[in-house]
Parts: structure tokens; sequence; C-alpha cells
């Protein structure tokens, strides 16, 4: 396993042992949504050249929709989740078929991984991504991961691949985060208006303060834009890992170390990653609105939730799905995998859980969310 090398600055790439890349539709397809294959070709030289230095590399990878637009004939990103799920379907294939082709040149295998939020935010799922990134990396294979277009629903609607990929990072213990954008780095203003300027380091938000960013771009293929990578880039320096964000066409100077792009400096130390993709990943089913004292010890005491602090339940749900907690005035404090399936929870607010071990049977001993399976939005 590598261990984090501690960056301090975009001139420790060089020495980097782990790095997850990101790559946009954009950066990969035409205007018609087909792959250009001298694009993709120039990305996967540059990566194979770190793996074959001895480097690992997992790379997230956008365009199975924007791949899919031009095998069905599709002028442009459809509107609609099933037609989306459909260009997905098509287009994955063809996306890793021209990674595994262009990788094969370097005498490199991929791995294909597939993944949708409930993949890694429940215990046992989280563990058996892990372990499967983990071993792909072990055999010298560079991971190819994707959102899990074809299957998943409310996350194809904002291709979040920007944000899933700052959370693989920290899922694989990364040394640091590469995010490939339309343009070589942030930029005060938007780069094509005259007086602006490169942001050349971020140390914190308030270096963000008078940064006016854009969202997706005119090329018509991708959902993402300047400020799902702010995002992204905030959730891995918030978690202890460094983040480059520069153009598809400077990776090769940003893997060495050059003074290309946006460095963003990590604001916190490393915390438990499945409680990051629990923070960051998950949609919750629902919420349990706690008492005062509910709150204090989840928040303050760091408690589990038990029914006897919790006065109202919505939403539907099932045991292991994730919920909001909120206090009496509707503000979220924490968000947890839920023990009981909302037709049960009713029956068990306000009450001990003694009470409802005696009257219902030991099953009902447990308590709502365990601070296990619980992450703090507010402190």
């Amino acid at each position: 396993m590598s261990r984090a090398v501690g960056l301090r600055d975009r001139s420790g790439m060089s020495g980097a042992g782990r790095v997850v890349v990101k790559v946009g539709s954009s950066s990969l397809t035409t205007t018609t949504g087909g792959i250009d294959p001298d694009r993709l070709g120039a990305l996967v030289d540059v990566l194979a050249a770190r793996r074959n230095a001895g480097g690992e590399v997992l790379l997230v990878s956008s365009g199975a929709i924007a791949a899919g637009l031009a095998p069905l004939g599709l002028a442009r990103r459809p509107r609609d989740l099933a037609t989306q799920q459909a260009a997905a379907s098509v287009g994955q294939g063809q996306l890793v078929a021209r990674y595994a082709s262009r990788f094969a040149t370097h005498g490199i295998s991929v791995g294909q991984v597939l993944l949708t939020a409930d993949d890694v935010i429940r215990r046992s799922h989280y563990r058996n991504a892990q372990r499967t990134l983990y071993r792909l990396l072990g055999l010298g294979v560079v991971p190819v991961v994707n959102e899990n277009d074809t299957v998943a629903t409310d996350e194809i609607r904002f291709g979040d691949n920007d944000r899933l990929a700052a959370l693989v990072a920290h899922l694989v213990h990364a040394d640091a985060l590469v995010l490939l954008s339309d343009v070589d780095a942030l930029y005060d203003s938007p780069p094509g208006r005259g007086g602006s300027r490169r942001v050349e380091r971020v140390d914190g938000p308030a270096d963000l303060q008078r940064v006016r960013v854009g969202r997706a771009g005119g090329a018509g293929v991708g959902t993402g834009g300047m400020v799902t990578k702010l995002e992204a880039a905030r959730i891995a320096t918030s978690s202890g890992i460094p983040a480059l964000l520069t153009a598809a066409d400077r990776l090769d100077d940003a893997l060495a170390g050059g003074d290309v792009g946006t460095w963003f400096t990590p604001t916190a130390p490393r915390s438990a990653t499945r409680l990051l993709w629990l923070a960051h990943a998950a949609h919750p089913r629902g919420r349990l609105v706690l008492d005062a004292g509910a709150v204090d010890a989840v928040v303050r005491r760091r408690a589990s939730l038990l029914p006897a602090g919790t006065t109202d339940v919505g939403g539907t749900f099932e045991p292991g799905d994730p919920v909001d907690l909120c206090d009496e005035n509707g503000h979220t404090v924490a968000r947890g995998l839920v023990n009981y399936s909302s037709t049960e929870v009713p029956g068990l607010l306000g009450r001990s859980t003694r009470e409802l071990a005696q009257t219902l049977g030991p099953g009902y001993d447990r308590e709502l969310v365990h601070r296990d399976d619980m992450v703090l939005l507010r402190h």
C-alpha cells in the first residue's frame, strides 16, 4: 500500500507514489460526442509513462455518455434519463476498449471499476471496493473508474465525477489528486476576459473569495465545470489530500512537478474514509428530528442516536439507508445509516431502548443510528 508522502507544493508531484487523475468528457471527445483518439492517446501516454516509472495511477474518467452519442446517432447529450443511461451503456464499452488498447501498447493492463454512492457508504460494499482497487494496483493494473451511469439516478443528472475522484483519492489513500479541466488553471475571473490572472495556490477558503467561476462549457458533452472541480478540491483538501487543477495537455508537466495549474493545499488531517463518503456521496432517503438533548449528545459527545431523543421522522427508507439528523429548527447536524425502516421508526420515537426491548423484543434495543455509522455535518 502506498503511503502519503506529505506533499507541500506542486514541486513534490514528481515523487508522489499514488495519484488519482480525473479527466472530463470535454477533454476526451469531439463536440459531436465521439472519442478523439489523439486526445485520449496523449492522456494515456503520460499516465503510462508514470506507471512504468514505478508510480501508481488511478484514472477517474467521464465520457461514457458522450462516447455513446455518435454510435446512437445523437447530436447532443440527451435530456431524459432513459436515453442518458442507454448512451452510457453503449459508450462505456467503447471508452474502456480505447483505454485498454492504448495502455496495452505500453504493456499495461486496465481494469474497469464502476461505482455508485451506495457501493461505498455501506460498510461491506465499501470494503469490497477498497480491496478491489488495492488489488488492481498491486497487480500493476491501472483502474479506470467511473460513476455507474447505466444504473445511477440522482447522480447521473449532475455528473459529479469530480467529486467521485476526490472520494476515490481518499478511498485509496492517494498522495495527490489531479483534476483536468478545459483551462490550464483556476483564474480569478473567466480566462477569456482581459485582465484575468491565474490563481497559483489556494491555502483555504479565503483565497477563493474574489474568484468568479462558471459552470460547464459550451461543448455540450459534459455536465461539470469549475464549480464541481472546486468542490472536489475542497473535499480532497479537507481530508488531507492535496489537489492540482490544470488542463489535460499540461498533465505531463503537472506530474513532473512543474509550475502549472492551481495547487490546493490540504486544510485538515486525513479522516475516516467511509465517513467521508457518507458525508459527500450519500443521498439521504429521509430525516430524523432530534430534541435538544439528543443534538447535544450527537454533536458534542459523539454519541449514538437513540429513539428516546428523536421526535419526528420523514421520508421513506430501509435499514442501512442514509438519513439526515436534524435539530428542531430543521438544520441538518449529522448524517448516518439508520438501523430501522421508516415504517418502524414512528412506533419507537421517544421510547427508551430498555422499554422497546421489553415490549417489542430484544432486537429493538439497538440505536436508531450508531455513532460508527454517523458523520457530523455541523460542529
